[in-house]
Parts: C-alpha cells; structure tokens; sequence
C-alpha cells in the first residue's frame, strides 16, 4: 500500500525536511582535510537536537549513528567513525535524516574534501545530481513510477563517458541494488524506486497528489555492481571505482511538486526543466 499524504501531513514533511537541510548545510561544512567521518557524525547530531526533532537514522535496524558517511568507492551506508579521516582529494557522500512529529525527511548529497579532484569525479557528481533532479521533474501526476526511473536512467546514459582515471573505468555505473522509496510516517516505504527501467518491475504505481517518495541515484565511474562489507551496513562497490549519491524528499500536490529537502522547495532547479514548484507550505 502507498501512503498519500494530505497538505497538512506534506507541511509537517516540509519541517522534517527543513531540518536534513540544515544537516546538509552545517556537514558540508564540516567536510574539511583532517576531520573524521564521527566529527560529521556529532555535528548532524547537533543540528538535530537544537531543532527539537530527531533521527530517524540512529538505531535503524541497529545502524549505530545519526548519518551515513560514504567515502570514495563506499556507496552508501558508510558508518561514521574516527578511523575514517577525510584527505585532500576525497569524495564523501552523506545521507542525512530527521524525524518532526512522526513525520519523517531523507536526502543525500556528495562533498568535495579540499581541492585538486579529478575531471571525473567532478563530472561524477554533476552527472549524479542532475538525474536526480532529471527524475524529479518527471514527478508528475498521471505519469508512472517508471517515468521516474527513465528519467534519471536516461540522463545519466545520455552523458559522454567520463575519462578513464585512478578511480574511473571511463563509464558510469548506475547502482542496481539500491533505490529510492517511498517516505512518510516511515522513513522507507513503498513503493520502491529503481533508478533504470526494469521489465521485470513494469510501469509501477500512478502518480497521484499525496505521492511521496525519496528519489536517490546512485551512480559510479565504472560497475552497477556492489557488495557489503563484514560490518553488515557499508556499500562498496566491487571494483572499486568511486561513486556518488544524492537524495531529495518530495511530495506531490495539486499545485505540484516540492522539494521537501531543498531550503526553496526545488524552484531554482526545477525551473530549468520547465517545472513550477508548488507554494512551500510553511509560508
């Protein structure tokens, strides 16, 4: 069953995802040469108790932290710790939550660590983020979850192959075991979203006002194909190539989308796709 939403559920989202903002805002930051993936950690932890809210990462399924801390060739789910010090030249992706309510928000973004990084990376990143924004967009009532999945499945192929480095294999690999997900009352719902077009998974739900859904690509420069690591959370993928991850919340209303983790609902992006967001319901 797909949870919809109504406008004031969607309001309450907006708050929840205001906070995971505010966590992106202050980690990016913090994502400097010498601080650990725990110092993250403890600043997100920060953000989210002078908000009132709280996390909704912290003791999922046993995860041990407030956000995931994803370095380099770490897909997704990388745990914060002080082993982990960030370098000049590293990629970390983070994926932050928080919970306002009962009403939850998720998003994920990828920070450059210092400078000096590579074309590929740079392009890895952009190619990454704009299909997210790419899927987005086709987040339209009367389209199909599919429609989603082609879009971001889409902009990523239609891009010129990234150049072969020590990280790279000169192609982009998009991730096949994880995906977006439906959120709201819980953090992961249905239905699930693949970032490719599936046979298997047909044309997925209708798109309807009160839809929510966290939509996340996930993409490296060279293998769709991951693996978990002995600790039973972290993501890498089996070629060790680096990857990307971003993540935004959204909810659609009558009026539209919106970005429920972006600080102005998604507007200035969306506008490039020809996409009027809905009125931020907080005002």
């Amino acid at each position: 069953m797909v949870q919809l939403k109504t406008p004031e559920q969607i309001a309450k989202m907006r708050e929840a995802g205001l906070v995971v903002a505010a966590i992106h805002a202050a980690t990016r930051e913090a994502a400097v040469p010498g601080a650990t993936t725990r110092d993250l950690d403890m600043v997100a932890r920060k953000v989210i108790a002078d908000a009132g809210a709280k996390s909704n990462f912290l003791g999922y399924g046993g995860f041990p932290a407030t956000i995931c801390t994803s370095v380099n060739e770490v897909v997704v789910h990388g745990i914060p710790d002080d082993k982990t010090v960030l370098k000049d030249g590293d990629i970390i992706s983070i994926d932050a939550g928080a919970i306002v309510d009962g009403w939850h928000g998720d998003a994920a973004y990828t920070a450059f660590v210092g400078t000096g990084h590579a074309p590929e990376l740079v392009e890895l990143s952009r190619v990454t983020e704009e299909s997210m924004w790419a899927g987005i967009a086709a987040m339209k009532a009367g389209n199909r979850l599919v429609d989603i999945s082609k879009a971001i499945e889409g902009y990523i192929k239609r891009q010129p192959r990234p150049a072969t480095g020590e990280h790279s294999l000169g192609k982009f690999g998009i991730i096949e075991d994880y995906g977006g997900h439906g959120i709201g009352t819980e953090m992961h719902m249905d239905p699930h979203l693949l970032n490719y077009v599936s046979r298997k998974r047909g044309k997925g739900i209708k798109l309807v006002p009160g839809v929510c859904l966290a939509i996340e690509p996930m993409v490296s420069l060279g293998t769709a194909q991951t693996e978990v690591l002995a600790d039973d959370w972290t993501v890498i993928t089996t070629d060790g190539t680096w990857s990307s991850h971003w993540e935004h919340s959204v909810a659609l209303t009558e009026a539209g989308p919106i970005v429920l983790t972006s600080p102005d609902c998604g507007k200035a992006k969306l506008a490039e796709y020809g996409v009027t967001t809905a009125p931020d319901p907080l005002g």
